[in-house]
């Protein structure tokens, strides 16, 4: 008899931020595999006796490769295991929680994708920063900043998403940092408004001011961070909170 997996996205990173339906399916899993990101007290919520498995990846340096999850997931749902295979932010959203659905189904392996507030969407409510609204942006673009093989955003491409978009997102862009700041300062002006959220929901820093001045700055974000250019950022701004704070 084969098990069932369970593809969770566990949030932003602090472990409250995960949905019900995803803490009832890691209550109930025989195993976990997660990720990097995953926050330790998540992981307390497992059930006694549950197995955990470190799958995480950083730059350079994967715990196991994306093929290597993908055969342990089937491995375990076929002992009859039940798996929680769990992801920072949304599985779908440059998690390749799709990759493995595919993987499991075409084995004929049973996959339930559980959504998790992407860490974008916690980096900018957790700092009070709009991503669509009256006044502030009719659209939003979500963009990664170094994509598969590890190249990174170009300026030309950022500026294109930037024009296109009242707010632009960039995720995995703490080495894009300054590739964004020029694109976007080329874009919209020297006064578009730019900000960084470093460890979003985590004891995280918001570094927030116009491009040029970031530009000028002696900082560098921390990964993980989320880059945030444009109205929502402004809006924040006017407020009254420039420069660096941490929550």
């Amino acid at each position: 008899m084969r098990g069932r997996v369970y593809i969770i996205g566990a949030g932003p990173g602090a472990p409250d931020l995960i949905t019900v339906r995803g803490l009832r399916a890691l209550r109930s899993a025989d195993v976990v595999v997660y990720d990097r990101l995953v926050h330790p007290d998540l992981l307390a919520e497992a059930r006694p006796g549950a197995q955990l498995i470190y799958a995480g990846k950083a730059p350079g340096r994967h715990a196991k490769s994306q093929d290597e999850i993908n055969k342990l997931l089937y491995d375990l749902a076929s002992q009859g295991l039940a798996v929680a295979r769990l992801h920072g932010g949304d599985p779908l959203l440059y998690g390749r929680g799709e990759e493995e659905c595919a993987y499991l189904l075409s084995r004929g392996v049973e996959c339930e994708v559980v959504p998790g507030v992407p860490s974008f969407v916690g980096a900018a409510a957790e700092h009070l920063i709009p991503l669509a609204g009256r006044g502030v942006a009719s659209e939003v673009v979500v963009s990664t900043g170094t994509y598969a093989g590890g190249s990174r955003v170009s300026e030309d491409r950022a500026k294109s998403l930037i024009e296109l978009a009242g707010n632009a997102v960039f995720l995995m862009a703490t080495k894009s940092y300054t590739t964004i700041l020029r694109a976007a300062l080329h874009a919209k002006g020297r006064d578009v408004a730019v900000a960084v959220v470093e460890r979003a929901t985590m004891g995280s820093r918001l570094v927030i001011d116009t491009a040029s001045r970031l530009l000028e700055a002696d900082y560098r974000p921390e990964p993980p961070s989320v880059i945030i250019v444009g109205g929502g950022p402004e809006w924040r701004m006017r407020l009254g909170v420039k420069g660096a704070s941490r929550s």
